[in-house]
Protein backbone atom coordinates (compact mmCIF):
# COMPACT_ATOMS: atom_id res chain seq x y z
CA UNK A 1 0.00 0.00 0.00
CA UNK A 2 1.35 2.83 -1.09
CA UNK A 3 1.51 6.71 1.12
CA UNK A 4 -1.21 7.85 -1.17
CA UNK A 5 -3.83 4.80 -0.13
CA UNK A 6 -3.92 5.09 3.23
CA UNK A 7 -7.00 5.94 5.13
CA UNK A 8 -6.93 9.88 6.34
CA UNK A 9 -6.36 10.96 9.75
CA UNK A 10 -9.65 12.43 11.19
CA UNK A 11 -8.48 15.65 10.96
CA UNK A 12 -7.43 15.32 7.84
CA UNK A 13 -10.43 13.74 6.19
CA UNK A 14 -12.44 16.74 8.12
CA UNK A 15 -10.58 19.09 6.12
CA UNK A 16 -10.92 17.58 2.42
CA UNK A 17 -14.51 17.20 3.41
CA UNK A 18 -14.33 21.11 4.19
CA UNK A 19 -12.05 21.78 1.57
CA UNK A 20 -14.84 19.97 -1.43
CA UNK A 21 -17.84 21.58 0.41
CA UNK A 22 -16.48 24.57 0.46
CA UNK A 23 -15.42 24.22 -3.35
CA UNK A 24 -19.22 23.18 -4.05
CA UNK A 25 -20.19 26.71 -2.30
CA UNK A 26 -18.14 28.76 -4.15
CA UNK A 27 -17.85 27.03 -7.30
CA UNK A 28 -21.67 26.51 -7.91
CA UNK A 29 -21.70 30.62 -6.95
CA UNK A 30 -18.93 32.09 -8.96
CA UNK A 31 -17.52 29.28 -10.94
CA UNK A 32 -14.87 27.07 -11.00
CA UNK A 33 -12.41 29.97 -12.13
CA UNK A 34 -13.08 31.26 -8.41
CA UNK A 35 -10.09 32.11 -5.97
CA UNK A 36 -8.76 28.83 -4.52
CA UNK A 37 -7.89 31.13 -1.50
CA UNK A 38 -11.78 32.01 -1.27
CA UNK A 39 -12.12 28.42 -0.77
CA UNK A 40 -9.81 27.81 1.63
CA UNK A 41 -11.15 30.87 3.58
CA UNK A 42 -14.78 29.44 3.31
CA UNK A 43 -13.11 25.80 4.38
CA UNK A 44 -11.17 27.62 7.22
CA UNK A 45 -7.88 25.97 6.42
CA UNK A 46 -5.08 27.48 4.98
CA UNK A 47 -4.14 27.57 1.78
CA UNK A 48 -1.64 25.04 2.03
CA UNK A 49 -3.57 22.14 3.23
CA UNK A 50 -5.99 23.01 -0.09
CA UNK A 51 -2.69 22.33 -2.12
CA UNK A 52 -1.76 19.51 0.54
CA UNK A 53 -5.24 18.26 -0.38
CA UNK A 54 -5.48 19.02 -4.24
CA UNK A 55 -2.38 20.32 -5.71
CA UNK A 56 -4.22 21.18 -8.86
CA UNK A 57 -7.74 23.36 -9.40
CA UNK A 58 -8.39 20.33 -11.92
CA UNK A 59 -8.53 17.86 -8.65
CA UNK A 60 -10.83 20.28 -6.44
CA UNK A 61 -13.16 20.27 -9.08
CA UNK A 62 -13.67 16.72 -9.67
CA UNK A 63 -13.73 15.96 -6.02
CA UNK A 64 -16.31 18.60 -5.97
CA UNK A 65 -18.45 17.93 -8.93
CA UNK A 66 -18.06 14.16 -9.73
CA UNK A 67 -21.24 13.60 -7.42
CA UNK A 68 -23.25 15.86 -9.52
CA UNK A 69 -22.33 14.39 -12.60
CA UNK A 70 -23.38 10.80 -11.07
CA UNK A 71 -26.54 12.81 -10.24
CA UNK A 72 -26.76 13.77 -14.69
CA UNK A 73 -26.41 10.71 -14.93
CA UNK A 74 -29.28 9.24 -12.69
CA UNK A 75 -31.26 11.51 -14.62
CA UNK A 76 -30.35 10.15 -17.66
CA UNK A 77 -31.44 7.02 -16.59
CA UNK A 78 -34.51 8.53 -15.34
CA UNK A 79 -35.66 9.62 -19.00
CA UNK A 80 -34.43 6.41 -20.29
CA UNK A 81 -36.85 4.81 -18.22
CA UNK A 82 -39.91 6.94 -19.64
CA UNK A 83 -43.01 4.59 -21.31
CA UNK A 84 -43.22 8.25 -23.99
CA UNK A 85 -40.07 9.26 -25.46
CA UNK A 86 -41.28 12.95 -25.97
CA UNK A 87 -41.60 13.09 -21.90
CA UNK A 88 -38.43 11.58 -20.90
CA UNK A 89 -36.69 14.17 -23.49
CA UNK A 90 -38.48 16.85 -21.63
CA UNK A 91 -37.94 15.12 -18.39
CA UNK A 92 -33.75 15.48 -19.17
CA UNK A 93 -34.21 18.40 -20.43
CA UNK A 94 -36.08 20.14 -18.06
CA UNK A 95 -33.77 18.38 -14.65
CA UNK A 96 -30.26 19.62 -16.68
CA UNK A 97 -31.49 22.83 -16.81
CA UNK A 98 -32.72 23.21 -12.92
CA UNK A 99 -29.65 21.68 -11.98
CA UNK A 100 -27.41 24.17 -14.31
CA UNK A 101 -29.68 27.04 -13.11
CA UNK A 102 -29.00 26.25 -9.92
CA UNK A 103 -25.07 25.92 -9.96
CA UNK A 104 -22.52 27.96 -12.30
CA UNK A 105 -19.83 25.97 -11.33
CA UNK A 106 -21.73 22.48 -12.59
CA UNK A 107 -22.82 24.18 -16.01
CA UNK A 108 -19.01 25.15 -16.27
CA UNK A 109 -18.09 21.58 -15.66
CA UNK A 110 -20.66 20.51 -18.20
CA UNK A 111 -19.70 22.71 -21.12
CA UNK A 112 -15.84 22.98 -20.67
CA UNK A 113 -13.61 20.12 -21.82
CA UNK A 114 -11.19 18.57 -18.83
CA UNK A 115 -8.07 16.51 -19.13
CA UNK A 116 -9.56 13.32 -21.13
CA UNK A 117 -8.42 10.92 -17.97
CA UNK A 118 -9.95 13.09 -15.24
CA UNK A 119 -13.01 11.59 -13.98
CA UNK A 120 -14.92 14.02 -14.86
CA UNK A 121 -14.40 13.63 -18.67
CA UNK A 122 -14.50 10.05 -18.05
CA UNK A 123 -18.15 10.32 -16.13
CA UNK A 124 -19.23 12.98 -19.05
CA UNK A 125 -18.20 10.66 -21.97
CA UNK A 126 -20.38 7.57 -20.05
CA UNK A 127 -23.21 10.11 -19.84
CA UNK A 128 -22.88 10.67 -23.55
CA UNK A 129 -24.18 7.45 -25.33
CA UNK A 130 -27.04 8.01 -22.75
CA UNK A 131 -27.83 11.24 -23.81
CA UNK A 132 -27.98 9.97 -27.63
CA UNK A 133 -30.32 7.38 -26.72
CA UNK A 134 -32.64 9.43 -25.04
CA UNK A 135 -32.32 12.14 -28.63
CA UNK A 136 -32.43 8.85 -30.82
CA UNK A 137 -35.86 7.18 -29.03
CA UNK A 138 -37.50 10.69 -29.13
CA UNK A 139 -36.73 10.68 -33.02
CA UNK A 140 -37.59 6.62 -33.74
CA UNK A 141 -41.11 7.95 -32.33
CA UNK A 142 -41.86 10.72 -34.33
CA UNK A 143 -41.40 13.50 -31.64
CA UNK A 144 -38.42 15.44 -32.33
CA UNK A 145 -37.16 16.83 -35.13
CA UNK A 146 -34.73 15.04 -37.27
CA UNK A 147 -32.16 17.23 -37.60
CA UNK A 148 -31.68 17.63 -33.75
CA UNK A 149 -28.24 15.99 -31.98
CA UNK A 150 -26.74 15.80 -29.09
CA UNK A 151 -24.10 18.04 -30.11
CA UNK A 152 -27.06 20.78 -29.94
CA UNK A 153 -27.38 20.75 -26.18
CA UNK A 154 -24.54 23.05 -25.83
CA UNK A 155 -27.12 25.94 -27.54
CA UNK A 156 -30.09 24.69 -25.58
CA UNK A 157 -28.90 24.76 -21.96
CA UNK A 158 -26.71 27.98 -22.74
CA UNK A 159 -30.52 29.82 -24.30
CA UNK A 160 -32.74 27.97 -21.51
CA UNK A 161 -30.60 29.28 -18.58
CA UNK A 162 -30.00 32.61 -19.81
CA UNK A 163 -33.07 33.96 -18.68
CA UNK A 164 -33.96 34.11 -14.67
CA UNK A 165 -37.37 32.57 -16.76
CA UNK A 166 -36.07 29.38 -17.42
CA UNK A 167 -38.65 27.21 -17.58
CA UNK A 168 -40.79 29.71 -20.50
CA UNK A 169 -37.51 29.53 -22.20
CA UNK A 170 -37.58 25.87 -22.37
CA UNK A 171 -41.09 26.15 -23.27
CA UNK A 172 -40.57 28.02 -26.39
CA UNK A 173 -36.87 25.85 -27.11
CA UNK A 174 -38.94 22.58 -26.53
CA UNK A 175 -41.32 24.10 -28.85
CA UNK A 176 -39.26 24.62 -31.88
CA UNK A 177 -37.64 21.33 -31.62
CA UNK A 178 -41.08 19.04 -31.33
CA UNK A 179 -41.01 17.08 -34.94
CA UNK A 180 -44.05 18.54 -37.30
Amino acid sequence: MTVDQRPLRADARRNREALVAAAREVFGAKGVDAPLDEVARRAEVAIGTLYNRFPTRADLVEAAFLPTLREAAAVTEEALAFEDPWAGFVHFLERSVLMQVADRGFTEVCSRVFDPDSGIEKAKHANASRLNRIIERAQEAGQLRDDFRGADLAVVFAAATATPDWRRGLGMILDGLRAR
